[in-house]
Formats: structure tokens, sequence, C-alpha cells
């Protein structure tokens, strides 16, 4: 099985190239990848796929012609990643299966514009943010109140006082599953300065990452709403992370996430290890 290495912010991923479809890409296999010790090691695989053959996910994005399959950690199937997008535009320009410039991508979550150069950052159209609500997160026996979010998968942005680096995230935070019956990526954050957060984040089906790109969005746009009830008006934001920073930009219905996307390496796991 041949793959390329990459992340954005250090949220890194595993890119399966399959454009004929032709991978059986199980559960246990996308684990044992995604294995730091006895794997490659990653927070996701990406398997990119030409959409007219990827089933049913993709038959409603036809017009584009590349769909991201993504998956967590654990192997289960998830609808978007902002960085593994960014990565995944970026693999494709480089490997000469589309060119610099302007397309769409095919996720679960509908179609997302990508912008990009022959090198240097990624810029994504990342689709409508809606506010759902307030909720809860729990750690360690304190409770962050907090806000619902949908960036195409589920978010729930918590505010803090103190510094992010102070939590421990070795635990799952506990949430409301009524909430979120399909589970939910819990991030927290706090102001450092205008329009400037920082943030951490619990991703389900992977733990803690670096960097978390819809996280980015869901935090500026709970972070926006938090100034005097503004919703999501027109506004720019830098978001630190511990794997770098990404820029958001929120226009009142979605958001748009820019930041670096970087291929590391690239080889074929050795035949019958998977």
């Amino acid at each position: 099985m041949r793959f390329v290495k990459g992340h954005g912010t250090e949220n890194d991923f595993v890119i399966l190239p399959d454009p004929d479809g032709a991978l059986d890409l199980t559960p246990d296999a996308v684990a044992r990848l995604c294995d730091r010790r006895a794997g490659i090691g990653a927070d996701g695989v990406l398997r990119a796929v030409r959409t007219k053959v990827a089933g049913p996910d993709a038959e409603p994005y036809s017009d584009a012609e590349w769909f991201m399959d993504y998956r967590n950690a654990d192997g289960s199937v998830a609808e978007m990643c902002g960085n593994g997008l960014r990565v995944f535009a970026r693999y494709l320009v480089e490997a000469g299966l589309a060119a610099p410039g302007e397309w769409d991508v095919a996720t679960r979550a509908g179609l997302r514009r990508v912008t990009l150069g022959p090198s240097g950052d990624v810029s994504v159209g990342m689709g409508q943010v809606e506010l759902l609500g307030p909720s809860e997160a729990s750690l360690a026996g304190t409770v962050f109140p907090g806000e619902r979010v949908s960036v195409g998968n589920p978010h729930l942005a918590c505010r803090m006082d103190g510094p992010v680096a102070a939590l421990d995230l070795s635990r799952a935070p506990g949430f409301d599953p009524a909430a979120f019956p399909d589970g939910v990526n819990v991030e927290f954050f706090r102001f450092v300065g205008e329009r400037h957060v920082e943030m951490r984040v619990f991703e389900r089906g992977s733990g803690e990452t670096r960097s978390c790109g819809t996280g980015t969005v869901a935090v500026a746009a709970a972070a926006r709403a938090g100034l005097s009830g503004a919703g999501l008006d027109v506004s720019e934001w830098t978001v630190d992370v511990p794997g770098g920073r990404v820029r958001v930009a929120l226009d009142g219905t979605s958001g748009r996430l820019t930041g670096p996307a970087v291929l590391v390496a690239d080889g074929e796991t050795r035949p019958g290890w998977l």
C-alpha cells in the first residue's frame, strides 16, 4: 500500500492514493496505520479517491473530481477535517493530480473549495458554520460552559480564563450525549489578544491532537458570538494551537481557514503487514 505522510499545524495524516477506489480500507487497517508505535503514526487517514468511484457518500458531489475519504485514528468515519483538507489539496497538486488554483473537493460534509499555489499556505472554504446553543463539558471535576457549533461536524467550544496549557487532556472530557449522540470534538480556548485566541482540542476518535481545522473555525465562531452576542459577523481571527497558527475568516454564515500544509515523506507498507 502506497502512502504519503503530511501535516497541517502538526495535525498529521497518512494519505492513501486510491484514484480507482480499489482499496478495501477497514477500520482495523486504519487503526494500524495510525498507530504511533506499531504503525506509521497519524491522527487520521486521508484516502484520495476519484469521486465517480468513491461510492454512495460521494454520489451527490459528482461535479468535483476528488473525494476526501477521512477516517479518524480509531478507524471510525468522519464527515470533514479542515487541516486534512489542506494537506489533501497540497498532496493532489504536488502529485500532479490537480493544478494550483481554486477548485472543489468532495467530502461527507459537502463540497469544500480550496485555494492554493504551487507552494505555501492553503485556504479552504469551510462551508456553513452554525451556532446551536449552549452546552457544557466536564474535565477533572470542573465544568466548562461552552457553545455547540457545527462546521459540518460537531464541536463544543468552551471558553476559559486561564492558560489552556494547564489542562490535562489525557482523558476525554465529559459531555451531554443527548446533545451529541455521535460524539463531539471538544475545544478549550481563551483570548490572548484582539480577535486572537489560543486553543487545545480533544477530538472524537483520535484524542488530543496538535490542531483541529474545523475546531479552530468553531472556536472563532464561539469567541465572536461571545462578544456581546455578535454572532458570525464579518471578522478575521488568529488561532494558536500547540502545532502552530492558522487564520480564520468569518463572513456571517460560513468560515474560511488558511494555514500551512506540509508533506514530509512517502513510501509503501511491507507486503503482508496489514
